[in-house]
């Protein structure tokens, strides 16, 4: 299968600032990737220099198989075939929303065109909106109304940068299990830039944690939050404390809940001092259990609370309690730690 995305050993700075270090990864046809990090990390000016709005100062840029970017030499974006879907939408506020869509077309005829903007607003389900204007749609419709005028021309590849930032978080995570289904069903290859890793989750099929300029790991979601690759990317992904612990061997640790299988310390002797990571879904609410812990916050999200729990030592932990348990701040809850396998790193 050919790769329609290639980025090798990519850098990119402005003047003697490095903003993106040497970052490498490749995206199949068909798969949506993410490049997910807090502000500043790099991840708009990695997508810009794959759009070709940025030059590289090392490495290569290919697109479905052809070089675009090298130090020295940028191919021009409109003759990439990408399609770029903006955070603000960028839509034309004095063109009717079919308009929008098709503003890309102009090189065809107008039947084949009118065919193609119709097939797009029936994808996106906005076939009905076709004579409105932006101002008369809501955000989310503003967004699949840019995301069907990116698709119009058929692009080798679709970049979309922070796309639902102005939507609310129920609202971005909604639309962006929708985009998904777009994607999926038109078979088109694509790269989201957020922050946000619900929506990361909600959309991706390969996601690159960045920080300072590098991604720090490229997996699946799952591997991301069952399997982080360090201690930024166990921070960054989910919820979680890191515990002090000590190993006791190759499948086991020594933490304040006693010994526990399961774990695995990378490489970490016996005896060495190190962190496990207890993520909220790790620990059982278990009034038989002899280990207590008491209610520091809690947070009611439906089915359960997140509660914030302090063990005997000070540590505090999280745990989900479903919610018809419900107890107030300072109560003792009885707790135990269940997981599957522990993610442990050595201690700094």
């Amino acid at each position: 299968m050919p790769i329609q995305l290639e980025v090798r050993d990519v850098s990119v700075a402005y003047g003697a600032n490095p903003i993106v270090r040497s970052v490498s990864f490749v995206l199949e046809p068909g798969i949506v990737g993410c490049l997910l990090g807090p502000s500043g990390c790099g991840k708009t000016t990695l997508l810009r220099a794959i759009a070709g709005f940025e030059p590289i100062s090392q490495g290569e840029i290919h697109l479905h198989g052809r070089r675009v970017s090298v130090p020295g030499e940028t191919l021009a974006p409109e003759l990439r075939r990408v399609g770029m879907v903006f955070q603000d939408f960028a839509l034309f506020p004095h063109l009717t929303v079919a308009q929008n869509v098709g503003f890309g077309l102009r090189r065809l005829a107008r039947a084949a065109r009118a065919r193609r903007v119709e097939e797009l607003l029936e994808l996106v389900g906005l076939a009905h909106t076709a004579r409105r204007y932006p101002h008369a749609l809501s955000g989310g419709m503003q967004q699949r109304v840019a995301l069907a005028r990116a698709m119009a021309p058929r692009p080798e590849i679709l970049l979309l940068d922070e796309p639902f930032s102005s939507l609310d978080a129920e609202q971005r995570e909604q639309l962006a299990r929708e985009v998904r289904d777009l994607l999926k069903r038109e078979g088109v290859t694509a790269i989201l830039v957020t922050h946000d890793q619900l929506e990361a989750f909600a959309m991706a099929d390969q996601i690159g944690v960045m920080a300072e300029g590098r991604i720090r790991q490229w997996d699946t979601g799952f591997g991301l939050y069952h399997e982080p690759a360090d201690r930024f990317v166990a921070d960054f992904i989910g919820q979680g404390v890191l515990l002090p612990a000590s190993v006791v061997d190759a499948t086991r640790v020594k933490t304040e809940f006693g010994r526990v299988a399961g774990a695995k310390p990378h490489g970490l002797r016996p005896g060495a001092e190190a962190v496990v990571l207890i993520r909220p879904d790790d620990l059982l609410y278990d009034e038989s259990s002899p280990r207590r812990a008491t209610v520091v916050e809690r947070a009611f999200r439906g089915a359960e609370y997140l509660y914030q729990l302090r063990l005997e030592n000070g540590t505090e932990v999280l745990c989900l309690v479903p919610s018809h348990h419900q107890h107030a701040i300072g109560d003792e809850i009885g707790i135990r730690l269940q997981a599957d396998h522990l993610v442990v790193f050595a201690r700094d």
